[in-house]
């Protein structure tokens, strides 16, 4: 499954959970939270999160470290859970799971190598086998693609599916794609620049090309009326020579 399959899927998913928060309130919110972080295939919170009564309810304080919990899901990783889990509500091995599948994304965006031993340490797991089997689990779910390095005890990520982005990460992106597209508005305008300048350049050429054959063909001309001239004013003096036909006479007799 690629990524935009998986968020299109999870965007899916999570239709049903939008639904029942528009019912939901105060503090039933608590288990419409956890119920939405225990279901399969469902990695993107963000609109739950900006559900009114969600909203509201994350007010109450019963209802406040569910919302919490929700937010790390969001956009944090199981080390942020485990420096809070004293104000959190526990998560069930479903919850676990995919908190840590969410980590490994978010390791990955600094990172595309990542060692056994980071990630053992990242996520609080013993043992090789069980990571492997983590990772494997990611795999198979369309969360992350990539290549087990066992050999170099590594994790090679390819890409990874999108989690929900901050909202001064978005304001970041914004600007970034501000910048890239008046970058972009610079470039291709001096493309275009480029390309006024060789029309002109050739435009130009071609006007001293054409001046140049005009004066060629100026030159051709005069010099054939100058030989055209010359033949003439020859004939004109063999007429004229009266010299000319004893010459040519004489010539013939012998």
């Amino acid at each position: 499954m690629n990524e935009s399959n998986l968020t299109l899927s999870t965007s899916q998913k999570l239709q049903t959970f939008l639904l029942l928060s528009k019912s939901v309130k105060g503090v039933a919110n608590s288990k419409l939270i956890l119920d939405v972080l225990s279901a399969p295939g469902v990695y993107v919170f963000s609109e739950l999160a900006e559900a009114p009564n969600v909203v509201e309810a994350s007010k109450l304080p019963e209802v406040a470290p569910f919302y919490a919990l929700l937010k790390i899901f969001m956009y944090g990783t199981f080390k942020d859970y485990v420096a809070e889990q004293a104000n959190l509500p526990a998560l069930n091995d479903a919850q676990r799971i995919k908190l840590k599948h969410l980590s490994i994304v978010a390791l990955s965006e600094s990172s595309r190598t990542l060692p056994y031993t980071l990630l053992q340490e990242y996520l609080d797991i013993p043992n090789v086998r069980t990571l492997e089997d983590l990772i494997i689990d990611g795999f198979y779910n369309g969360i992350l693609v990539g290549k087990l390095d066992q050999k170099q005890q590594q994790l090679q990520v390819e890409y990874t599916m999108g989690r929900d982005v901050k909202p001064e990460q978005l304001e970041e992106t914004m600007l970034s794609l501000k910048s890239w597209s008046e970058n972009t508005k610079t470039v291709l305008e001096a493309i275009d620049n480029r390309i006024s300048a060789a029309h002109e350049m050739n435009s130009t050429n071609q006007i001293e090309r054409d001046e140049y054959n005009k004066q060629i063909e100026i030159i051709r001309r005069k010099i054939h009326d100058i030989d055209s001239a010359g033949i003439m004013r020859s004939r004109e003096q063999g007429l004229n020579d009266p010299n000319s036909e004893q010459r040519s006479g004489r010539a013939k007799k012998r």
